[in-house]
């Protein structure tokens, strides 16, 4: 059944989320639009009018909120975490434009004159803008929710008990301020593969779904603890980071080679593989390897829908691409132009990638304990 937020159920996710206090600027609910180059689909345009949806119901709750909410648009970017452009537009009473092109130039507002405006941004977008934000709440004062692919199927899990889903990401956060390695094992049709990450010289950071501090930024739904691997970027100390990861396309499982972080080639294999050697060929950078993810929905019913937003906190993940938006060394100038800039997810559970199972995952601490994090798929029991 198609589900939808109340006003009562927005002004109270606003209120635990976020955690109003006196004094705030404004509520800002961003939009990105479609353009010649990127054109619309029906999820996208069913994503716009909720945006508007929900911005609407939360100016009609002024008074209880304390603050102002509008609906902010700008021209989509081409892909996933690439910068937001300069300028946005905030949404009047007409008609919601439907295309980049229909935006008046002349009504433009530079982002940090909408920031000086919003203490508070949620981005209901196409293209995710977590990392552009993370970057803008390092420089003004705001925090933001991010909900790049955002659908009605994914309302329930905004529904959760955040308290207990922010307590299991912080046990988790805190083990990968611990930790020193991960050792990972996979099988896959090809057999088995083994990948040791080096988390030397790194913090976790917690999306546990409470975002109440000026500065920060995270996804909405939340439940994940991450971490960037360590890249090698101190002097005469490599990163030790080694081994194949699998990542299943379709029904072939492409095996990257990697080394010192990186995913320097890829086995021999089909379509699929020989696609993926050609990006890597085009664009380094796209093989680093941005984030080890933790999620923890699996556990409280949630399943995946097909977006990554929701999917990735449902257990193990693994990034490649840019990282400096949480912590790491590989930002937009390391790719070859604004459009090829991606941080994208590999997420490990059985509905997503059914050929690559999560033998162990196992975490080696800095006192030299191994700790087994995952056996079998599933969280070691007793962990939390």
């Amino acid at each position: 059944m198609v589900q939808d937020m109340t006003a009562e159920e927005l002004v109270a996710l606003v209120t635990r989320v976020f955690r109003p206090v006196p004094g705030e600027r404004g509520l800002a609910i961003l939009v990105d639009l479609p353009d010649a180059q990127v054109p619309d689909t029906p999820a996208w345009r069913e994503r716009r009018d909720m945006a508007a949806a929900w911005a609407a119901m939360l100016a009609g709750r002024r008074e209880e909120l304390g603050f102002d909410t509008h609906l902010a648009l700008y021209p989509n970017v081409h892909t996933n975490n690439g910068d937001l452009p300069a300028q946005a537009w905030l949404q009047g009473d007409g008609p919601l434009p439907q295309r980049a092109e229909d935006l008046d130039p002349a009504a433009a507002l530079p982002f940090p004159d909408l920031y000086a405006g919003h203490s508070i941004l949620i981005a209901l977008t196409t293209f995710s803008a977590t990392a552009p934000l993370k970057m803008a709440a390092r420089q003004f004062p705001i925090r933001a929710a991010t909900m790049p692919g955002f659908s009605r199927a994914m309302v329930p899990s905004l529904r959760l008990d955040y308290g207990e889903v922010n307590r299991r990401v912080q046990l988790l956060k805190d083990l990968l301020d611990r930790a020193e390695g991960a050792d990972l094992r996979f099988t896959h049709p090809g057999g088995a593969a083994n990948l040791h990450l080096d988390l030397r010289h790194r913090t976790g950071h917690a999306s546990g779904g409470l975002i109440p501090d000026l500065g920060t930024a995270g996804n909405l739904p939340s439940g994940e603890a991450y971490i960037v691997p360590y890249e090698g970027e101190r002097p005469q100390d490599p990163s030790r980071t080694a081994g194949l990861l699998p990542v299943q396309f379709g029904d072939e499982v492409v095996c990257y080679a990697i080394e010192g972080n990186v995913a320097r080639c890829v086995l021999p294999g089909g379509p699929e593989a020989a696609r993926e050697a050609a990006l890597l060929a085009a664009e380094p950078a796209y093989g680093n390897l941005a984030e080890l993810g933790l999620g923890v929905l699996a556990a409280f019913g949630v399943k995946p829908v097909g977006v990554v937003l929701l999917d990735e906190k449902l257990g193990l993940h693994i990034a490649f691409g840019r990282s400096e938006h949480f912590g790491g060394q590989v930002g937009p100038s390391a790719f070859s132009r604004p459009e090829a800039v991606v941080h994208i997810d590999r997420v490990y559970v059985p509905e997503t990638q059914p050929r690559v199972q999560v033998d162990s995952v196992t975490l080696r601490l800095e006192d030299g304990t191994a700790l087994p994090l995952m056996r079998a798929g599933d969280y070691a029991p007793g962990l939390f």
